[in-house]
């Protein structure tokens, strides 16, 4: 588990920065990424760097914190809590600057110290409440 503690401080350096020198070093260049908003997976480096991307455009500030990380041999269920403000269009929904504090669990699978998969699955009805893009229930 301390390697993997290691490896996850590390990926969020990486995800909190979108530092592209660890991109190559954590991520497998045949990695795959599962994302709620694409139909097919992203792979490697660029594609993860490509959904960082995505939510840096309409959050610019937006930071993950890890709340609780569960390992079973080379998988690992991570919960982050992600938050920022909404600085720049987002699925079609222009700037409100409302912050927002949203839930998402991502499963990993690792290879040789690399994450080689990831499904993602952000609360996205939490964060788009959050701007006013779907009324609040």
């Amino acid at each position: 588990m301390g390697a993997t503690k290691e490896f996850f401080d590390q990926f969020l350096q990486f995800i909190n920065t979108a530092d592209e020198n660890l991109a190559q070093q954590l991520i497998s260049p045949a990695a795959k990424f599962h994302v709620p908003f694409q139909a097919d997976p992203l792979q490697g480096p660029k594609g993860y760097l490509t959904i960082i991307g995505m939510m840096r455009s309409g959050f610019p500030d937006i930071q993950w914190n890890i709340e609780e990380m569960i390992t079973e041999n080379d998988r690992v269920a991570v919960r982050f809590t992600m938050k920022g403000t909404h600085r720049g269009t987002f699925f079609g929904v222009p700037a409100t600057e409302k912050p927002i504090a949203v839930a998402a669990i991502n499963f990993y699978r690792l290879f040789n110290n690399q994450i080689i998969e990831e499904v993602g699955q952000p609360d996205l009805l939490a964060l788009l409440t959050q701007i006013g893009a779907v009324p609040a229930m």
